[in-house]
This record gives C-alpha cells, sequence and structure tokens, in this order.
C-alpha cells in the first residue's frame, strides 16, 4: 500500500470529461488519488465540474478516504445511476469538495487534448518501444511460432519486456484468430488476437497485435506479441525464465 503521505497528489495535466456531448468537467487542479499501488484515479474539484448535469441520489456513505455523497448523470434521456462521489469535510485532507467519477460512466476523458482510455496513466509508468536486431525465437511444445532478428522490445514499468514481431516471422498455420479486444492506457486498443494451437491442444489468446497503438508505441503497429509468460522465450539462443505477472501467477520456471 502505498505510503498516506504520498496518496494524495497534484496532477498537473489539464483533465475534461464528457458524457452524453455535454463537458461534465473542465480542470487544471485534479488530484491523483492513489486507491491501490498500481495507479490512480483523478479526483475533480467540485467547482470545475457542471454540477447542472449531477443528479443527488440522497445518500452518503463512509469509507477509509472519509464520507462521500452519492450522485448520478442525466442529460436528456441518458440517466447514469451511482456515476460520482462528492467527498466531504471528514475525508482525508485535500478532498473535501473533490469529485471521485466512475470511469465508465463518463463517455469519453481527456489529458490535455489527448483521449485517455480504461483508468488515469501513472506518472510512475514508462513504456518505451525500442527496435533491436537481436534473435528473438517464440515457441511452445516444441513447435517455433515466430522467430525474428528484427523485433520491437517494450519495456512497461512492471511487466516482464515484450517482443513485438512482424508478421512475416510468425507461423501463422499454429495461429487461430479469436475475437477478444483488450486495452490499455499506455498502448492502445488491440487490433487483433489469436491463440495458439499445438497437436490437440488450444492455448487461448496466447497473441495479440495493436492496429492503432498510442502515439508513443507506433513502432508497434501491426506487429504480433506472444505473452511470455506461456511460451517459450529465446534471445540469440538463450532461453528466458517464464515470466510471472497478474496475467498468469503461476510459478516461474525455466525453459528447456
Amino acid at each position: 500500500m502505498i505510503a498516506e503521505k504520498n496518496l494524495i497528489q497534484t496532477a498537473p495535466r489539464r483533465v475534461r470529461g464528457f458524457f452524453a456531448g455535454e463537458l461534465m468537467f473542465d480542470t487544471t487542479h485534479a488530484l491523483y488519488v492513489w486507491e491501490w499501488p498500481n495507479y490512480p484515479q483523478y479526483y475533480i474539484p467540485i467547482d470545475d465540474v457542471n454540477d447542472d448535469l449531477l443528479v443527488d441520489e440522497m445518500y452518503e456513505k463512509h469509507q477509509s478516504l472519509g464520507t462521500y455523497m452519492g450522485y448520478g448523470f442525466k442529460v436528456g434521456d441518458r440517466e447514469v445511476p451511482k456515476a460520482a462521489k462528492m467527498y466531504t469535510d471528514d475525508s482525508l485532507e485535500g478532498l473535501a469538495g473533490m469529485v471521485r467519477f466512475e470511469w465508465t460512466a463518463l463517455d469519453a476523458w481527456f489529458e490535455e487534448d489527448e483521449q485517455i482510455f480504461v483508468h488515469p496513466r501513472s506518472p510512475y509508468t514508462r513504456v518505451d518501444a525500442l527496435r533491436s536486431t537481436r534473435t528473438v525465437r517464440v515457441e511452445l511444445g516444441g513447435v517455433v511460432l515466430a522467430e525474428s532478428s528484427s523485433p520491437v522490445m517494450v519495456f512497461e514499468t512492471g511487466l516482464p519486456t515484450r517482443y513485438y514481431l512482424n508478421r512475416t516471422d510468425v507461423n501463422f498455420e499454429h495461429l487461430v484468430h479469436t475475437d477478444t479486444v483488450s486495452e490499455c492506457p499506455y498502448k492502445g486498443t488491440t487490433g487483433d488476437y489469436w491463440s495458439v494451437k499445438v497437436g490437440e491442444a488450444v492455448h487461448e489468446d496466447l497473441a495479440w497485435s495493436y492496429v492503432f497503438p498510442t502515439r508513443q508505441l507506433l513502432p508497434i503497429t501491426g506487429l504480433i506479441a506472444f505473452y511470455n509468460e506461456k511460451v517459450e522465450t529465446l534471445i540469440d539462443g538463450a532461453p528466458l525464465d517464464r515470466a510471472v505477472t497478474h496475467f498468469f501467477p503461476a510459478k516461474a520456471t525455466t525453459n528447456g
């Protein structure tokens, strides 16, 4: 858990939210509030909120951050209940008069003039996409799924290195396209997912690609990566230990 003195921090970015075509809030005084260690939530001053769109739901609740009043949204025929919390004077220092919006209750969030997705991006997370000439080989069950000497390596805080490979270096004989879609606030929305079939075994959703990644991750456009928690990965012939992440929290093993 993040120490209480670092639980609440000022956010230096202009933050805006929209609902049903209306500007819900526009502020340069948002707070980062770390409700859990991986990333913060935005808390917005009530003075910067269009309170004409709020519906007072006439209840209050107490939690570790303090007491809050519950609100919904209403614009025309669109209404979303339990969409926002406004904190009162008995809350942690700095939270009185701040509104915490449910992320999915709004139609769009912006930092400055760039739309953001899924959740606020942590100021302590960095994602770099670097081209390399090291040879990356991906195997599963003794079958070579991909091999490339021109990968793009993605280094993301808190995750293992991901190896994005040219489609021409991937063996599509063993890939089965699926309808899965995932979103990442740092990389964007995936355009494709594949399961891997080796013999009679089908391993669900082990590979993915970003067709329209975020501006910072443009080098991975159209390339394919595999969950190196579930496949054997070799770099210049040397096997890597299987990664362990919150996606696949199994015990790590060394490639054989």
